[in-house]
């Protein structure tokens, strides 16, 4: 059976302080692979890893005064308590930097920013 959070028991802090109207929070962690085949084969006998990439995004409601006063060249943590009843799972974002900062406002609805940003790694640990 799959683990299932919730959005509303979970909540992110960035550099401690809780971020406040938080709708989203993605991620991606990508590993570059290169395969390594003996001479005279054409099946793989081996796998070299390479370098770690990690890009998220973190989408709030308006705005987060917190990450806006954040300089690009800043580095900070981002961090992720994801709940549903007992269960927990932290997401740490280590070593981050701000990439990019979209917002949209659109007619019936309240503004959204988006928050792009890139981690030097990132560890998920249940509770």
């Amino acid at each position: 059976m799959p683990t299932i959070f919730a959005a509303n028991e979970s909540s992110v802090l960035v550099d401690g302080q809780a971020v406040e109207g938080v709708l989203a929070l993605e991620y991606r962690r990508r590993q570059a692979r290169a395969n390594v085949y003996a001479l005279g084969s054409a099946e793989r006998i081996g796998m070299v890893s390479g370098r770690a990439q990690v890009e998220a995004r973190l989408t709030v409601a308006s705005t987060s005064p917190g990450l806006d006063a954040v300089a690009p060249e800043k580095e900070f943590q981002v961090s992720a308590q994801l709940k549903r009843g007992s269960t927990t799972l932290t997401v740490t974002f280590d070593e981050c930097f701000l990439s990019d900062k979209e917002f949209a406002l659109t007619a019936g609805e309240h503004g959204q920013a988006i928050y792009s940003f890139t981690a030097a790694r990132v560890r998920e640990e249940p509770a």
